[in-house]
């Protein structure tokens, strides 16, 4: 039976640090050079007592900190998404994604695993080891953001569940429920949605299973109570209000796999000299950021979304334009 405890870290709207203030106060610590940002992190949000961001840097030393200045607007962030779930335009996961009920949740974990079983999110992520990473995110349309996310390694959650020597992909669902995910009553996609990665790509130290950005609780729109981020992959990686992990032997079909085929591959890494067969991947509008008279800000796409350095050798021998 799954019995749930109020999180530690859940806050009133009157308890959260403003962003203004979260880029204010983040720059004046580092520039005072008193502490790391990690522990300025800490501080900005003082109520998240048992839960809060690491005071240190995250886990590896890719984690985001010089992208600290160009990190999108928290409103950006909120109001402009893919979650199809909730409808295909923007907007619709803010406008309609109240109707999703996250507490209380349950993750059921199956396949070739010595852990199976039903799992409440506290169960899964250790809140005591929540550290901010700051990425890059890079979504398939060609439109970018800079999300300070807030979460754990994928592979700590892995190891928890400890897959056998037969999971060589690990397979995730979202949930399926049309009065709470009022845009599944189109057939947009196969419900429920379904994204996989292989072993080792997902217990890369990248890849993270985020409960928050920002400083604060994952909201609706942005996939609460548990998604998957993986910064070298196309937006559409990231699988949201995960219900469902699965370890498999064999490649999964993911759902836009399953949809068209001939436009999204397995692996889905970002590739600036791949084109999409309706258009190119080369450059990205930046959210948020503005040029000229009302234009987004462009620029070139970088391979691996700028990963390559952490990345590329998952992929020695591949051909990345087959397997894209």
């Amino acid at each position: 039976m799954l019995i749930k405890i109020k999180n530690s870290w859940d806050l009133k709207e009157s308890d959260v640090t403003s962003e203004a203030n979260f880029l204010s106060r983040r720059k004046f610590i580092q520039a005072a050079g008193i502490m790391g940002a990690g522990t300025a992190a800490s501080i900005m949000v003082p109520s998240m007592t048992n839960a809060q961001i690491a005071s240190k840097p995250g886990s590896n030393k890719y984690d985001g900190r010089d992208l600290a200045d160009q990190q999108t607007s928290l409103d950006d962030i909120m109001s402009y998404n893919n979650f199809y779930e909730f409808g295909v335009d923007k907007g619709d996961p803010m406008a309609k994604a109240h109707t999703l009920i996250t507490d209380p949740w349950s993750v059921t974990v199956e396949g070739h695993c010595e852990n199976p079983g039903e799992y409440s999110v506290e169960d899964l992520v250790d809140h005591n080891a929540l550290e901010e990473r700051i990425y890059r995110m890079r979504c398939v349309e060609a439109w970018s953001m800079v999300i300070p996310w807030v979460g754990v390694s994928l592979s700590q959650v892995i190891n928890k569940l400890k897959p056998t020597a037969k999971a060589k992909y690990i397979y995730f669902e979202t949930l399926v429920d049309k009065k709470q995910m009022p845009g599944q009553v189109n057939r947009v996609i196969r419900w429920p949605y379904r994204e996989g990665l292989r072993m080792d790509e997902a217990m890369n130290p990248l890849a993270i299973m985020a409960v928050g950005l920002y400083g604060r609780k994952l909201t609706k729109q942005n996939g609460a109570p548990l998604r998957m981020v993986v910064p070298w992959k196309y937006g559409f990686k990231g699988i949201k209000s995960i219900v469902k992990i699965s370890f498999v032997e064999k490649q999964p079909v993911s759902s836009w796999m399953r949809l068209q085929s001939e436009e999204y591959g397995f692996y889905a890494n970002v590739n600036p000299r791949v084109s999409h067969p309706r258009w190119s991947q080369s450059k990205e509008r930046r959210i948020g950021e503005f040029t000229g008279i009302g234009g987004l800000s462009r620029q070139k796409t970088l391979m691996f979304n700028g990963y390559g350095e952490q990345v590329a050798h998952l992929y020695d021998g591949m051909n990345l334009r087959r397997n894209f």
